[in-house]
């Protein structure tokens, strides 16, 4: 003999609309909003702050032949700054080419390149002290089939849309105000 039960439950709209809500968060939780860091400046950098608007996160160096994006990435900033922030990353991982302390970073940054845009403390983006947003930015690249997956070199940009979500990734080598970049930044997600 088969016997069915039926439950019935007394869930109004907004008792489900909560729970599903609740399960989102729960499932989102990871995301590059849960991220605090320290500033070179000495200050806190909150990616909460940053919902709503694109975030580009490079890995930077003051000695790398790559060093005079700091130029462009200064004049993204400008041109965009309404929709999108730039967070550098100083990190010493490829040719010692960051060797200086968060003060002289800071310094170096301000005064040879004017930079007004948030710069992190700085950290390790590969390796077995690897920081965890790039941790983060490595898992979501992969997951989601974007090229480098690895942090290549020095000035590696990660475009992460309005929503928190990793769009694009651009080599080393593609410079801020490339058609790519600027592309990518207008482009609706």
């Amino acid at each position: 003999m088969l016997t069915i039960f039926t439950i019935t439950l007394n869930f109004n709209y907004m008792t489900l609309k909560t729970l599903l809500i609740s399960i989102l968060l729960f499932m989102k939780s990871g995301a590059i909003y849960d991220f605090k860091v320290d500033g070179v400046d000495g200050g806190k950098i909150n990616f909460a702050d940053y919902k709503g608007k694109k975030i580009l996160i490079v890995n930077t160096a003051s000695m790398c032949g790559n060093t005079p994006q700091y130029a462009e990435l200064e004049k993204l900033y400008k041109k965009y700054e309404k929709n999108l922030v730039i967070i550098g990353f100083p990190a010493n991982n490829f040719g010692s080419q960051e060797p200086g302390t968060n003060a002289e970073i800071h310094e170096f940054c301000t005064k040879k390149y004017a930079v007004t845009f948030p710069m992190a403390a700085k950290i390790s983006v590969k390796g077995d002290d690897i920081h965890p947003i790039y941790k983060w930015l490595l898992a979501e690249s992969k997951a989601k089939h974007l090229e480098p997956s690895e942090v290549q070199w020095n000035f590696q940009k990660y475009l992460l849309d309005e929503k928190g979500n990793l769009v694009a990734v651009f080599s080393p080598k593609t410079q801020p105000l490339s058609p790519e970049v600027t592309a990518a930044i207008e482009k609706k997600y």
